[in-house]
């Protein structure tokens, strides 16, 4: 069960359109990158609980067979918080199964996880990974079987005795659901790990990488990591030996380089710099002499001639005119218009539909 029912408000201004788990990212929807961690992983029955537009994410993503999934839908009539919203679905579940945070980019090991869940004999088994800076999570202290001894919220620098924190993938024994009242907003991470530290929750300690999607810079590092092969993914198929996928659909008379992924109907003009570290979706088309780099560039967008793009996040469907410079993090959003002789930087973000006159902004 992947609970994709949130707004996403820390991403906007690319979630005000487009719910989370079908913003594309790099090649595809966004959840496809866990869906097909998940069947690499034996599992073939998914089911997705939505909240904010739900349909536009049973329209993107069907019944899943073109992933070689079995995919199921359940939507809160209410935000439910994660346990309420595992109750809800609590008649289309197993007696064991597997729960996650999708908003979650990984490929940890999730086989050799259920393999400790079964052999420690656990009720619930959290994945857990190491971050930098342990005062900034709340963070789970684990007892030398891999039990859970303690969670920790935001510990002052004394009280530091560990850098595990959830990864947001759990695998859950059925009766875990006995505890968690039905039709409420309840929290499985507040009312329901708790109850069970001392009586069957257990940790997995993983190395893996991991990252929480969850705002415009972290889309941008996830995107980056993808293409440099930092996580394993299917798109590494297609950059090859060389790190580029151009597409037969693409012209390209300027410069690319590699890493970088340029779709069909990509049309890069004479003296233009593309990359590296670049997604360019369909139908772009990039201007004479401008620059791209490290930057994403989804459908339909037109960069005019002598832009400069980097560190930032150009939406379907927008345009940007002559001389205009985006960087810093910034973000339009979808369908955004900037005119000529614009600096947009310092991670502005300007909402779908706006449209800035020549000139309008010089950060």
């Amino acid at each position: 069960m992947i609970l994709v029912g949130g707004q996403s408000t820390r991403l906007r201004p690319l979630t005000s359109t487009v719910p989370k788990p079908v913003v594309q990212l790099v090649d595809r929807p966004f959840i496809s990158f866990m869906l097909e961690w998940l069947r690499g992983h034996g599992v073939d029955d998914v089911i997705m609980s939505c909240g904010f537009l739900a349909d536009s994410v049973r329209g993107v993503l069907g019944d899943g067979s073109d992933l070689g999934i079995r995919l199921r839908f359940v939507e809160e009539p209410e935000p439910r918080g994660t346990a309420g919203a595992l109750k809800l679905a609590e008649p289309m579940l197993d007696e064991r199964f597997v729960m996650l945070n999708g908003d979650v980019l990984t490929d940890l090991d999730l086989t050799s996880q259920i393999a400790q869940h079964e052999q420690t004999g656990a009720r619930a088994t959290l994945s857990l990974v190491a971050v930098p800076d342990p005062s900034a999570y709340g963070l789970v202290v684990l007892e030398e079987d891999h039990s859970v001894r303690d969670f920790v919220e935001k510990p002052s620098s004394d009280r530091i005795e560990t850098n595990l924190i959830s990864a947001g993938a759990y695998v859950l024994e059925r009766d875990v659901l006995e505890l968690v009242a039905p039709d409420r907003n309840v929290s499985i991470e507040r009312a329901v790990w708790p109850l069970l530290i001392g009586n069957g929750l257990y940790g997995f300690p993983s190395e893996s990488y991991w990252l929480d999607i969850g705002t415009p810079a972290r889309y941008l590092q996830g995107t980056f990591d993808i293409i440099e092969g930092n996580v394993k993914t299917t798109v590494l198929e297609r950059l090859g030996s060389d790190w580029l996928a151009i597409d037969d659909g693409a012209e390209v008379r300027g410069r690319v380089i590699p890493p970088a992924v340029l779709e069909r109907g990509v049309r890069v003009a004479d003296g233009a710099h593309v990359g590296s570290l670049v997604v360019v979706g369909r139908d772009v088309s990039i201007g004479a002499g401008s620059i791209v780099e490290r930057a994403v560039i989804l459908q339909g967008a037109r960069i005019d001639e002598g832009c400069e793009l980097r560190d930032c996040i150009v939406a379907a469907g927008c345009r940007v005119g002559a001389r205009t410079k985006i960087t810093g993090g910034a973000v339009l959003g979808e369908g955004v218009s900037v005119g000529a002789d614009n600096v947009i930087t310092r991670g502005a973000r300007i909402f779908p539909g706006v449209q800035l006159p020549d000139g309008a902004i010089q950060f």
